[in-house]
């Protein structure tokens, strides 16, 4: 499955650039609505943020290929209370991720999107808090550094370089290492705004 979505990607990538009309570079960033699926339990979102370029690689008029590069910040935060006392923990997943999106125009400046994407792990910690007293610790070592996904969303591109999209990326790769039986997978929510250069 990694071997086959690594080879979709750069097979997209090379082809667009062979048979692309016209490249647009730009940069994009917006809200991450994260969490962590699959035998993961009882647990809440984490509200974050991705920031990164992307380039738009026009085939046809209405058919593109957007490869990005972002900083995507992820993970869940859980809440739990016992007896009176409220124990909070939060797990900070730190992505660079590389989607590559097949982009097709429905109307003018609307578009659909779908493609895969890789995720390289920067960082992983887990904050607690528990009445007032609060304590990071690095967990990097548990977890995978790759990540595989896909995603699935919409935009609206504006003539002046102006654009918004939504976009919802499921993972497809167990996220822990060594986990055995217990599988996790990285979902994500993303709203963006961005802007092409030329």
């Amino acid at each position: 499955m990694k071997k086959l979505m690594l080879f979709a990607a750069v097979a997209a990538f090379g082809l667009s650039s062979v048979n692309a009309q016209e490249v647009k570079f730009g940069a994009k960033a917006g809200v991450n609505f994260a969490t962590i699926g699959g035998d993961v339990e009882d647990a809440d979102g984490r509200t974050a943020f991705h920031v990164g370029g992307v380039a738009e690689i026009m085939i046809s008029d209405k058919f593109s290929v957007q490869p990005e590069l972002l900083y995507s910040a992820q993970g869940l935060q859980q809440k739990e209370e016992f007896e009176g006392f409220t124990f909070e923990s939060k797990l900070k997943l730190d992505y660079i991720n590389i989607p590559i999106m097949a982009k097709y125009y429905v109307a003018e400046g609307f578009s659909i999107e779908a493609g895969p994407q890789v995720g390289f792990l920067l960082s992983a910690k887990e904050e607690f808090e528990f009445e007032g007293d609060s304590e990071e610790e690095d967990v990097k070592d548990a977890f995978n550094s790759i990540d595989f996904g896909a995603g699935v969303g919409v935009g609206y591109r504006m003539d002046s370089g102006l654009n918004f999209s939504a976009r919802y990326v499921l993972g497809l790769s167990n996220i822990f290492e060594d986990s055995g039986d217990f599988s996790a997978q990285n979902n994500v929510i993303q709203v963006s705004v961005g802007y092409f250069f030329n």
